[in-house]
């Protein structure tokens, strides 16, 4: 990826950093780790100070480091990197620190106390992930990507959704077209048929479809490090009434929650716009979890759509909106769409259509 791009946030990290008072902060976070210089690795941790930016990590990531770390000096030993940062004095004394304390154990927090006492250490939140929240245009692009892979690949298993055919099959299948056109699964697959689909997050079974059932498909592909997020319900064989009594309500409720996202917005009135209509429905009791997330390096990342979030939704944040009705014992529906938040509404990414598919 172009350097500048990681420039622009190293920058607007500083700028951050010096609205709240601060004088840099330790990062220890791999996924905020990646979004502010590029490294991909399973060990690493950066530090920004006024003198400079610092990449610690050790002997295994050298030539890795090399080639993706983008605007950070590099510090490779077997030390840990917080004796790093002591041995080479990159922490002068008396600055005012953030450090990650979400993403931070409690052993790690006392050595670094030991080590630099006489820094003014101040446990941080949501720095980076508030940062990350607002897409630049690679980043849109690598999810546009995701997202209509994830739509090719559904179309290439719906011949699997009929009797004959496990839910593990399925998301088997799933998996292996991801790896082939992509970068691989963004999350576990959910393939939840009948009954199953009534558990929002079931782990796909050896059960088979069976004619009358829902079956709820969660999967989606990921690309660039970047993930997408797609459900669709589609029923075996023939739908009753109540099939589409339920999926009609989730529909209208996930249309709404589309109609009402756009920057400015508070998080939780999207949440209403879904919720309030499921309830006047009659089945609020059923709708069991938030209306949805955002989407980026992670597969829930902020803002987050929540009846307690107290977030505004700005430009360019991505998210998924995911209303759904889960009924024990019958089964489940959810429909969730990716979306860029625009200033006069969102754009839908996900193209597979939604109206009620009676697959034989």
């Amino acid at each position: 990826m172009n350097e500048s791009i990681y420039i622009k946030r190293q920058n607007a990290l500083k700028s951050v950093l010096s609205e709240k008072g601060l004088d840099g902060i330790l990062i220890t976070n791999l996924t905020n780790i990646r979004y502010i210089c590029g490294f991909t690795g399973s060990a690493a941790s950066c530090l920004v100070t006024p003198e400079g930016q610092y990449f610690l990590s050790d002997g295994r990531y050298i030539e890795q480091s090399k080639e993706q770390v983008k605007g950070f000096d590099r510090f490779l030993d077997m030390s840990s990197h917080l004796h790093q940062v002591k041995k080479n004095n990159l922490n002068p004394n008396g600055l005012k620190l953030a450090f990650e304390g979400s993403h931070m154990s409690y052993s790690k927090y006392e050595d670094m106390i030991k080590l630099f006492p006489k820094t003014k250490w101040e446990s941080s939140s949501m720095i980076l992930e508030d940062l990350a929240a607002v897409k630049d245009k690679y980043e849109l692009d690598c999810i546009r990507t995701a997202v209509e892979v994830t739509d090719v690949v559904y179309e290439e298993i719906l011949y699997m959704l009929k009797p004959g055919y496990t839910e593990k099959q399925v998301a088997n299948k799933m998996v292996s077209k991801y790896r082939e056109y992509a970068e691989g699964e963004a999350y576990s697959p959910i393939v939840a048929t009948g009954p199953n689909g009534a558990l929002p997050h079931a782990i796909p079974t050896d059960r088979e479809f069976k004619k009358g059932d829902f079956i709820v498909i969660d999967a989606a592909a990921k690309y660039g490090g970047y993930h997408a997020d797609m459900t669709r319900t589609p029923v075996v064989g023939e739908s009753s009434e109540k099939h589409k009594e339920i999926y009609g309500i989730v529909k209208e409720a996930q249309q709404r929650g589309c109609d009402s996202a756009k920057s400015g917005v508070p998080c939780k009135d999207v949440d209403s716009a879904t919720r309030d209509y499921i309830s006047e429905m009659g089945y609020g009791e059923f709708y069991t979890h938030g209306t949805g997330h955002g989407l980026g390096l992670e597969i829930h990342t902020s803002p987050r759509f929540s009846p307690q979030s107290d977030q505004i939704l700005e430009k360019n944040n991505v998210m998924t909106i995911e209303p759904g009705i889960y009924l024990a014992g019958w089964g489940g529906v959810r429909i969730e769409d990716d979306v860029i938040i625009g200033d006069t509404g969102c754009e839908i990414l996900n193209k597979t259509t939604k109206d009620l598919v009676v697959v034989n």
